[in-house]
């Protein structure tokens, strides 16, 4: 009854099952693993964020450049400040609102975007408070520029003058004159009548959309080597049954030849 196994249709339909399960149960296997890696890397971030905070602030020329170990660290510089930008479309314990940004200028000759605080509501330069004047020394978490269109930050273009979409020095280096640091820092204290912005997680050390896209590509392969086993026992019970059909006489002579091919 079992005798079509050994027909050449069979033996092709045996040696891709072979070969399509060890395949999908591994790319499963790997998804796993890359989510496990990102589960670890959430949890280091997270372990690395509460000791940021205590560890005492480390110049900021020792930190640069910013990288997943120097990210939310404690960084301070002296500088004066100089222009002030505003940062639309920022959320903060839920309520839409918008970033105060202040370049400051040091003795380098670069300045670094300074997050002074968040206020809710539409940007409004008014509702901004000025930034202190004179020689000024700041700490704040450090910060690696954002991309635009990534974790949230927006690529809208064609802003009002005074905003910017994105914190980064390929974004800020049309709105000044002066050379900008590719990194940037948001304060510990933000300035009167601001609420301080905490400090983002490092880039891939979160449980971001790649994350569950893993977890979700793991349960696709798996599902797919069970439906190979699915279809493979379904194929040889629809033969199982045509073969006993047959030695019935139940089917015609023509159906016979076929099935023995």
């Amino acid at each position: 009854m079992y005798r079509f196994l050994l027909t050449p249709r069979w033996w092709g339909i045996n040696v891709f099952v072979l070969l399509a399960i060890p395949f999908c149960v591994f790319m499963g296997s790997w998804q796993l693993s890359r989510f496990e890696e990102r589960m670890q890397s959430h949890d280091q971030a997270t372990a690395q964020a509460a000791s940021n905070k205590r560890e005492a602030a480390a110049p900021l020329a020792e930190l640069l450049p910013v990288d997943q170990e120097t990210s939310g660290r404690q960084a301070t510089v002296s500088g004066r400040y100089g222009k002030q930008l505003l940062v639309p479309g920022r959320e903060l314990d839920g309520k839409r609102g918008f970033y105060v940004l202040t370049l400051l200028r040091t003795d380098a000759g670069k300045a670094l975007p300074v997050v002074r605080g968040w206020l809710p509501g539409d940007p409004d330069p008014a509702k901004a408070p000025a930034a202190p004047r004179g020689e000024v020394t700041v700490t704040g978490a450090l910060q690696a520029s954002e991309q635009p269109g990534e974790n949230g930050v927006s690529a809208q273009g064609g802003l009002p003058a005074g905003q910017t979409s994105a914190i980064s020095a390929a974004s800020l280096v049309n709105l000044v004159s002066y050379d900008l640091y590719d990194a940037w820092i948001t304060l510990d204290k933000a300035d009167a009548g601001m609420k301080a912005v905490p400090a983002s997680a490092p880039a891939d050390s979160g449980l971001n959309l790649k994350a569950f896209q893993n977890l979700g590509y793991t349960g696709e392969w798996f599902v797919f080597a069970g439906f190979v086993v699915f279809m493979w026992f379904r194929l040889l019970r629809r033969e199982v049954e045509f073969a006993r059909d047959a030695e019935l006489g139940l089917v015609p002579e023509e159906s016979e030849q076929r099935a023995a091919v």
